[in-house]
C-alpha cells in the first residue's frame, strides 16, 4: 500500500528530510516502524526501539499496534516538552 511518512524535530534533522512517499507491506505502524529501522543507519537510529518515538496516524496519537490504510498519513516524532 502507498502511504505517507512525515518525520518531525530531532528525527527530522537525523534523517535530513521532512518526510516522503512510500510502498509498504506493513499492516500496523509497529511493522512500519520496523521496515524503516530495517534501512539502517539514520533511520535505525533515530526510530530504535529503545527511543522514546512518538507515532500519530492521520493526525492522531496512535499505539503502534494501530492498522494502516491505503493513502494514510503516519508521523514520527519524538516527545514533547515544554517550559
Amino acid at each position: 500500500m502507498r502511504l505517507t511518512v512525515k518525520y518531525f524535530a530531532s528525527i527530522r534533522e537525523a534523517l535530513g528530510r521532512g518526510g516522503e512517499a512510500l510502498d509498504t507491506s506493513a499492516a500496523t505502524l509497529a511493522q512500519l516502524r520496523d521496515e524503516l529501522i530495517a534501512r539502517g543507519g539514520t533511520y535505525a537510529q533515530s526510530l530504535a526501539r529503545g527511543k522514546s518515538v512518538r507515532v500519530a496516524l492521520n493526525q492522531l496519537m496512535s499505539e503502534e499496534s494501530a492498522p494502516l490504510t491505503e493513502g494514510c498519513e503516519v508521523a514520527f516524532f519524538p516527545p514533547v516538552t515544554g517550559g
